[in-house]
């Protein structure tokens, strides 16, 4: 009897580890760009603190903001189970921020893959309107292994500065998924540089359901996703998102406000949710 008292709790454990087919967490995270500027906040002081929070969180799919070339690599490095699709935003290789789409390819198979350019000339590198940046979308078409259930993934980052780009990059990204994804599920991640009222993000969740509104359970942990790295320098705006079609239901979701001494590991928080699909 004595061994038994403690097998159940052991077999609880397992249980409720066991993540079901249709089943996943998906994270997304502007990990901030690699430059020395950033002083204490710099890429080498952190980097192992993202990889970990990763991890920890046992994301199976993850959309990442502003990855430099070598911050993919030591990422791709440290996850020998997944691989990765995106390319750089300012020559279509490896220049410039990335938008990467991590996915379990252990769990999941690859079927189609790409980028556009959230611009008037959508295949190749370019700014679009009136943005600042180059800036550009990577997608992941996956198939789960164990079920063959399919589902497409989009990650982005909106330009922060302009009005038009901003607008019209939700259109393109609209039009993008109605054209490729049809019945497929999509969930949609990224850093779109805007708060929920505005006009975009309202064309966005007019068309795909925002996660935080859509949870089972309350929204978990912060409600603004911009942090500028330090607790007393939050400013409480949510500009990230992840956003499901109506084949995903969201379980949970949760702004991560994991953190060392005082610091995050990014200028921006994670967002996690776990779906069915």
């Amino acid at each position: 009897m004595k061994h038994i008292k403690y097998f159940f709790p052991v077999i609880l454990f397992f249980l409720v580890q066991l993540q079901l087919p249709g089943q996943l967490n998906v994270i997304t995270y502007n990990i901030r760009l690699n430059t020395p500027g950033d002083g204490e906040h710099a890429w080498p002081h952190r980097k192992a603190d993202v990889i970990n929070l990763l991890k920890f969180h046992r994301a199976d799919i993850f959309g990442l903001q502003e990855a430099k070339h070598e911050q993919v690599m030591a990422i791709d490095s440290a996850f020998p189970g997944f691989s990765f699709v995106g390319v750089g935003r300012d020559d279509g290789a490896t220049a410039g921020e990335y938008t990467p789409v991590f996915y379990n390819h252990n769990k999941f198979k690859l079927l189609d893959s790409g980028n556009f350019w959230l611009s008037e000339t959508p295949g190749k590198p370019g700014l679009g309107w009136d943005a600042v940046c180059n800036r550009i979308c990577s997608y992941a078409s996956l198939q789960e292994r164990s079920t063959g259930k399919r589902i497409m993934v989009f990650n982005t980052h909106f330009d922060h500065v302009g009005v038009e780009a901003r607008k019209n990059a939700a259109d393109l990204i609209i039009s993008r998924i109605k054209t490729m994804a049809g019945d497929t599920p999509v969930i949609l991640t990224g850093d779109f540089n805007l708060p929920p009222e505005s006009v975009p993000i309202g064309k966005l969740s007019g068309f795909l359901n925002d996660a935080y509104h859509v949870t089972k359970l309350p929204p978990h942990g912060a409600t603004g996703t911009w942090s500028g790295f330090r607790y007393e320098d939050a400013k409480g705006k949510r500009i990230d998102y992840i956003f499901v079609s109506d084949g995903v239901t969201v379980k949970r979701y949760g702004a991560l406000t994991d953190s060392r001494d005082g610091n995050f590991f990014s200028d921006h928080l994670p967002v996690l949710v776990e779906v069915d699909f």
